[in-house]
C-alpha cells in the first residue's frame, strides 16, 4: 500500500506522460509522507493531478518505476496475478510457447523484471529493487498460471547478475530458486535442438528475440554455401544447416560459445555440414576475404556494440566495418542478413550505417524484408530510453554495381 507521494517537478515527467516507467530524480520536486526504498508510492504532477503509483528507490537515478497508472488501484497479490496472467495469455496468442520470454519488464508493465521459459525451467533477472520484493509472488503467480495449461516448472535459475544492479543497491546474485536441477535444458525451435546452459550461457542462457529472424534466413539456404558471424552458440548456422545449406561455417570469438554450438551441431546430426571456428570476426573477414572465399548468404548478428548514447559514434565504425567487409563476401545475387540488437543505434542510424557501407564497397542493395524482435519481445511505444524496441535486422539481396 503506498503511503508516500511523490511530486513531479512543473514541466517534468514528459517521458512518463509519452508512456515511459521511469522517473529520473532530477525531475522529482519533492517527497511527502514516510517511505523505505523498495515501497510504492502514488506519484503527482506539480498540480496534483494524479499520474499512478510505483516503487521508489532513491539509491538510483531511476528514482520511481511505475506500476499502473492509476491512483485507486492496490498493487498486491491479485494485481501481480493480472499483470503475469495477461503477460502469458499474450504470448499463448503470439508465439510459439514451447521456450519463450513470457515477462519482457516494462513492456509488460512489470518494470525491472525479465522472465524466460525454457522447456520446463525458469529463468529470472529481476534488475530493480522494489520489484525484487515481488519476485516470489510473481513466481508463484507464473507458476500457477502456467500449471492451469497443463505445464509443470521442475525448475527456476535466478540470473541477476547484471552490473546494473549495483545501481539499484543491489548486490548481483545468481543461483536457483527452490530445488537445484540439471541446468543443461534441451529446447526445440524451428525445428532445431539446442542443449542451452541456463547457469553459464549469456544473459539468461539463450538469444530466444531472433526466434522467427532464424527462421526468416532458413528459406535463403537450402543448397547454399553459408557464412554466420558471431554465431554464439550456432543459431542462425544451425537453422541455415536444418534448412539444407550445402555448407556453414559459423564464428565467434567465445570459446565456450563454439564449444556449445558444436554440441547443438552434433545434437541435430549436422556435424558434417556446419562447422565452427574460434576468432575474432573483424580479423577473419578480411583474411577470408584475401583468399579469395565468396558465400550465398552472410549473417552478421553481433552483440550490441554500444550500451550508451556516448558511445554510439564507434559503435557505427563496427557497424559499417563488419557490413562493408561481409558484403564483400558475398556473391552477387547473393544475400546479406545483418543486425543490431543495440537500443541506442536506432533505426535510421543503422539504415543509414549500412548505406554508407554498400556504396563504400559499390554494391547495389535489395530489401527482401525488415524484421525487429519476436513478439514475445513486445515493443511497447513510448518515448526516449524506455523504448523496449531495440533489434533491427535487415535481409538484403547483394548486386554488384554493373
Amino acid at each position: 500500500m503506498a503511503n508516500a507521494t511523490v511530486i513531479l517537478k512543473k514541466g517534468e515527467g514528459r517521458a512518463l506522460k509519452a508512456g515511459g516507467a521511469w522517473i529520473y530524480d532530477n525531475e522529482i520536486d519533492k517527497m511527502e509522507g514516510a517511505y523505505e526504498n523498495g515501497d510504492m508510492v502514488h506519484v503527482s504532477d506539480f498540480d496534483g493531478y494524479p499520474m499512478g503509483q510505483g516503487f521508489i528507490n532513491t539509491q538510483s537515478k531511476i528514482t520511481v518505476r511505475m506500476m499502473t497508472r492509476r491512483k485507486d488501484v492496490t498493487v498486491d497479490d491479485a494485481f501481480i496475478e493480472m499483470r503475469v496472467r495477461n503477460a502469458w495469455e499474450y504470448r499463448k496468442s503470439t508465439v510459439d510457447t514451447s521456450s519463450c520470454r513470457i515477462i519482457f519488464g516494462e513492456a509488460d508493465f512489470l518494470p525491472g523484471i525479465v522472465i524466460d521459459k525454457f522447456s520446463d525451467v525458469l529463468v529470472v533477472e529481476s534488475l530493480a529493487l522494489g520489484i525484487d520484493r515481488w519476485k516470489p509472488v510473481i513466481l508463484e503467480k507464473l507458476k500457477q498460471v502456467l500449471a492451469e495449461d497443463g505445464i509443470h516448472i521442475r525448475g527456476i535459475y535466478e540470473r541477476s547478475d547484471a552490473k546494473v544492479r549495483q545501481q539499484e543497491g543491489m548486490e548481483r546474485i545468481k543461483g536457483f530458486i527452490g530445488e537445484p536441477f540439471d541446468t543443461k535444458v534441451e529446447i526445440v525451435e524451428n525445428g532445431v535442438h539446442y542443449m542451452v546452459d541456463v547457469q553459464d550461457g549469456q544473459k539468461t542462457g539463450f538469444f530466444l528475440d531472433q526466434k522467427y529472424n532464424r527462421l526468416a534466413v532458413q528459406k535463403l539456404c537450402r543448397g547454399k554455401k553459408v557464412l554466420d558471424c558471431f554465431t554464439h552458440t550456432g543459431s542462425f548456422a544451425l537453422n541455415a544447416g536444418i534448412a539444407g545449406a550445402s555448407s556453414v561455417l559459423g564464428v565467434d570469438a567465445s570459446e565456450l560459445g563454439i564449444a556449445q554450438a558444436r554440441e547443438n551441431a552434433a545434437l541435430n546430426g549436422l556435424s558434417d555440414r556446419v562447422q565452427f571456428t574460434c576468432a575474432d570476426v573483424f580479423d577473419l573477414l578480411p583474411e577470408l576475404e584475401a583468399k579469395g572465399e565468396k558465400y550465398d548468404v552472410v549473417i552478421l548478428d553481433p552483440p550490441a556494440f554500444t550500451k550508451s548514447r556516448a558511445s554510439v559514434k564507434n559503435a557505427v565504425k563496427g557497424y559499417r566495418e563488419i557490413n562493408l567487409r561481409g558484403m564483400k563476401l558475398v556473391k552477387d545475387g547473393g544475400y546479406l542478413a545483418t543486425c543490431s540488437c543495440s537500443h541506442f543505434m536506432d533505426p535510421e542510424l543503422f539504415t543509414k550505417t549500412i548505406r554508407e557501407a554498400a556504396a563504400g564497397v559499390h554494391k547495389r542493395l535489395r530489401q527482401v524484408e525488415y524484421r525487429t524482435q519476436a513478439a514475445d519481445h513486445p515493443i511497447l511505444w513510448t518515448g526516449g530510453e524506455q523504448a523496449s524496441y531495440y533489434l533491427k535486422f535487415y535481409i538484403f539481396q547483394v548486386v554488384d554495381e554493373k
